[in-house]
């Protein structure tokens, strides 16, 4: 009696197993293709959560792809779509080489960028920051900590990446006629190995580097631990971007300037939104949410040792809220 039990209880249990699977492939599936396994994108799956709270006929997730280069994440979207995924926003490893894969994905569903933008692809729209107003923000914020002038050098994951040299030339536009020079950029193609690596050579290497600029979400935390592990935090200027925890105690502490943040949680609610509207029957309603230029804009803040703590609360707020 209890194998038969047992045995109708699995059956009970596989049959509810697969209702469950075909009613969550009933929803229309949104992903969001991130460019490397990041504690930034922490936030956009709060964003998401939050979006999935609001919007439970749509199935919603953030995906990373095996590895962060481009064939990882093209492999990745061609994965999604055969796995009846109904609409993609991506951050893009390297745009230039990826128009193709992008077009291909973007004739099949409907493609979205996000973080890093693919402006020459067949993409509806980017969501996400101005890069260049981010790196013109981190420019300022180096002129007015350096009134008599410095040598800055910048470190980065992927040199080819949009958001990466849309910062640098914000940066080097915001400098230019100032007696502040961005001398280098060095990237480590999100090997933080190396990008600890790059920190220290130039440590030992490039004595007249008065200030640092760390481009991507764990530059930052690398040039702390380097800069501890020489003795020389406080010594030399750091202005960092986004809202690492290292980061953002470092501001808090004086170690660093400041740091530029973006904001990811919106980036995961207002892409999963986006996306909703478009492949649900209301596509109407999504172009009218789109710009002419195709670029929906999520402003950039500075974040300094005066406005550090508020902006903490705000974001334990935000995770939170997704809960």
């Amino acid at each position: 009696m209890n194998r038969i039990l047992a045995t109708s209880f699995a059956a009970l249990m596989s049959v509810a197993a697969v209702s469950g699977v075909a009613q969550a492939q009933d929803k229309p599936q949104l992903s969001l293709v991130v460019n490397a396994a990041s504690d930034f994108w922490k936030l956009a799956e709060a964003g998401i959560a939050k979006a999935q709270a609001e919007l439970p006929d749509y199935q919603m997730e953030l995906r990373y792809p095996a590895q962060g280069t481009a064939a990882a994440q093209n492999a990745l979207m061609d994965d999604l779509v055969a796995a009846g995924a109904d609409a993609i926003m991506i951050s893009s490893v390297d745009p230039k080489t990826s128009t193709d894969a992008f077009n291909r994905i973007a004739a099949q569903i409907p493609l979205f960028t996000t973080d890093s933008d693919a402006p020459q692809s067949n993409r509806i729209a980017y969501l996400g920051s101005s890069n260049t107003d981010a790196g013109v923000q981190a420019g300022e914020v180096a002129i007015k900590a350096l009134p008599s002038g410095g040598k800055c050098m910048g470190f980065v994951g992927y040199l080819n990446a949009d958001n990466a040299r849309e910062r640098i030339e914000g940066f080097r536009k915001a400098v230019e006629g100032s007696k502040v020079e961005l001398v280098d950029v060095r990237g480590d193609d999100v090997d933080f190995a190396k990008a600890r690596s790059n920190v220290d050579d130039v440590l030992a290497a490039n004595p007249d580097i008065t200030c640092m600029v760390g481009f991507y979400s764990y530059n930052s935390p690398k040039i702390y631990q380097a800069l501890e592990a020489a003795g020389k935090l406080g010594q030399i200027t750091v202005v960092a971007f986004d809202e690492d925890q290292v980061t953002l105690g470092a501001v808090k502490d004086g170690s660093f300037v400041s740091t530029i943040v973006q904001q990811p949680f919106e980036w995961g609610y207002q892409g999963m939104k986006l996306m909703a509207a478009y492949v649900g029957g209301d596509k109407a309603k999504a172009e009218a949410m789109i710009p002419e230029d195709k670029l929906i804009i999520v402003p950039t803040k500075v974040i300094n040792k005066e406005n550090v703590d508020s902006f903490v609360e705000d974001l334990k707020a935000k995770i939170a809220s997704a809960g």
